[in-house]
């Protein structure tokens, strides 16, 4: 059955920065020093979106001394990926049966 995709979570990473930060912390998990160093944003800008990030449950942070690293959370992006990978699906189910709606 089709499950509606988490258009929240779609907003979240429509951004172009927050797409960047999410793309960097695929590879490594990142202070927020290295952050500002990779994307050249300002320190305030990039907590505010690592804020929008944790709140959407796409990141997870650890503290370590003074410094917090933040790690993306797989689980998050991979459940997103199987939404559209099943919206897909029956797009192309529905491609194949012809299946359109008459008009009035």
């Amino acid at each position: 059955m089709l499950t509606s995709v988490d258009t929240e979570l779609i907003r979240v990473l429509a951004d172009p920065l927050r797409m960047q930060i999410v793309t960097l912390l695929a590879q490594e998990t990142l202070c927020t020093t290295h952050l500002v160093e990779e994307t050249g944003a300002r320190q305030t800008n990039l907590s505010n979106h690592l804020r929008v990030l944790r709140e959407a449950g796409v990141v997870e942070t650890e503290p370590c001394g003074r410094f917090i690293y933040y790690r993306l959370r797989p689980d998050v992006i991979a459940s997103l990926a199987g939404q559209f990978a099943e919206l897909a699906e029956t797009a192309r189910a529905t491609a194949a049966a012809d299946t359109k709606r008459a008009c009035p």
